[in-house]
C-alpha cells in the first residue's frame, strides 16, 4: 500500500530538538506537497480534559507549535480547533486551553486558537456503522486536516492515537450519544474507523515522547517513550504505535476493522518504516489498561458468551471518600446511570444501567474512578 512511519527520537520538549524533528518528518515524508500556499490547515491536537503539558494526557504545546510554524513556512493559514470531553463553548474552551498550555503557545508563537463552538450534521453514506456525524465547524471548514494525537492506552479502545484523537472533531456531549448508540466495542471501533474516514486527516503525528500506560486515556500513569511518530496514514501510524506499546496491532479493534477494509495491512511489515527503529522504541513492559479483554470469551459456546462478556468486562468503580461531587462523572454518561447527591456530594453508578465505556473515568478530574475486574477474570 505504500504507507510510511516515521520515528524520531526525542528525549524531552525542548524546542530546537522538536523543531528539528518535524522539519525532518516533513522532508523524509515529503508533506510539503500536501501543503498549498494560502490552504486553510486545521490542527486538532488531543486535548480531552484540563491537564498540564507534561501529564502524559495532553498533545504537548510545543509539539503543536512545531508542526503549526512548518505549515505556515509553507504558506498555509494555520488554526488549532478541538473539541474536549463536557461542555463545547467558548469558555470551556478557554479553561482547556489554558490549562493545557496552549494559551501560553498561542500568544508566544502567534498561533490562533478556535472558539467557534458551532457545527454541522454531516452525511457520510459510506458509513459502515454510522452514515450521519455532527462535526465541528472548523474540521468542515478545513482544506487540510492535520491530526495531533497523544500516544495513549484506553480503557475502551485499548489504544489511543491517531484514529481516536478524530472522535474530537464530535461536539462536547454528543460524544456520549455514540457510546449510547454503539455500546459494545467492536461496533464503537467501528464507527471510528467511519469518522477517520469521513474527516480524512492528511498529515498526522503522534506525541509520544511522554505518553501514558494503564487506565488511560486520562487516568493511567505517565510514561516516557521519547518518540515522535509521523505519517500521511492514521491506520499505519497506529499501528506502528501499537507495536511500541507492546501491543499486537491486530488486537486493536480500530485496526483490525480498518485492515478489513482494505485501509490498512494486516501486517505492520508491509508498512515502511523510516527514521530510528521501531525497535529502540518497543516498550516491553508497558502498562495495559484494566479493561483489556481476554479471547477466552470465544471459545465458549456462543449462548453463553453474552453473559460471560457481562461478568468479565471490568466496571467502573468511584472511590467515594475521594469523590468531589463535581458532576463530571455523570455530565459524561450517556446512559444517565450516575447521580450525583447528599452531603457532601459524591457520586453514585446505578450497575444495572452502566454499559462500561468508561467515559466516567476518562472526565474524573480528580482521577478517582477505577477500572475493577472480578478477581477470578484479572487472575
Amino acid at each position: 500500500m505504500g504507507e510510511k512511519v516515521y520515528l524520531s527520537a526525542c528525549a524531552g520538549y525542548e524546542w530546537e530538538p522538536l523543531r528539528q524533528a518535524v522539519a525532518e518528518q516533513f522532508q523524509a515524508l515529503e508533506l510539503h506537497k500536501l501543503v498549498k500556499p494560502g490552504c486553510k490547515a486545521v490542527i486538532k491536537p488531543n486535548l480531552v480534559v484540563k491537564a498540564g503539558p507534561d501529564s502524559g494526557i495532553a498533545t504537548h504545546p510545543l509539539v503543536t507549535a512545531a508542526v503549526a510554524l512548518q505549515l505556515r513556512e509553507l504558506g498555509a493559514e494555520v488554526l488549532i480547533a478541538e473539541s474536549p470531553g463536557g461542555l463545547y463553548t467558548p469558555s470551556a474552551l478557554k479553561g482547556i486551553y489554558a490549562a493545557c498550555g496552549y494559551d501560553k503557545m498561542s500568544r508566544e508563537f502567534d498561533i490562533p486558537l478556535n472558539y467557534d463552538c458551532t457545527h454541522r450534521e454531516v452525511q457520510f453514506p459510506e458509513g459502515k456503522r454510522s452514515r450521519l456525524f455532527p462535526i465541528i465547524t472548523p474540521i468542515l471548514e478545513a482544506d487540510l486536516v492535520v491530526d495531533i494525537a497523544k500516544m495513549k492506552s484506553h480503557c475502551m479502545t485499548m489504544l489511543s492515537g491517531a484514529m481516536k484523537n478524530l472522535f474530537g472533531t464530535v461536539p462536547g456531549l454528543m460524544k456520549p450519544e455514540f457510546h449510547c448508540r454503539f455500546p459494545e466495542k467492536p461496533a464503537f471501533n467501528e464507527m471510528l474507523v467511519d469518522l477517520c474516514q469521513l474527516t480524512k486527516p492528511s498529515i498526522c503525528f503522534v506525541d509520544g515522547i511522554i505518553a501514558m500506560e494503564g487506565n488511560g486515556p486520562t487516568g493511567g500513569r505517565p510514561r516516557p517513550m521519547g518518540v515522535l511518530a509521523g505519517s500521511t496514514s492514521p491506520y499505519a501510524l497506529d499501528m506502528a504505535c501499537a507495536a511500541m506499546m507492546n501491543m499486537e496491532p491486530m488486537d486493536v479493534l480500530m485496526l483490525r476493522d480498518a485492515a478489513s477494509r482494505g485501509l490498512c495491512p494486516q501486517s505492520l511489515d508491509e508498512v515502511e518504516l523510516l527514521g530510528q527503529p521501531l525497535e529502540s522504541f518497543r516498550a516491553e513492559d508497558f502498562l495495559q489498561p484494566e479493561s483489556k479483554t481476554s479471547n477466552f470469551i470465544e471459545k465458549l459456546p456462543k449462548f453463553m458468551q453474552p453473559l460471560a462478556t457481562r461478568v468479565a468486562t471490568p466496571y467502573p468503580k468511584i472511590r467515594t471518600a475521594k469523590c468531589i461531587g463535581c458532576g463530571k462523572c455523570a455530565e459524561s454518561c450517556p446512559q444517565h446511570t450516575i447521580t450525583v447527591e447528599g452531603q457532601p456530594r459524591k457520586a453514585h453508578i446505578d450497575y444495572s444501567r452502566c454499559i462500561r465505556c468508561y467515559c466516567c473515568h476518562e472526565m474524573c478530574p480528580a482521577h478517582v474512578i477505577d477500572i475493577k475486574r472480578f478477581s477470578l477474570f484479572k487472575f
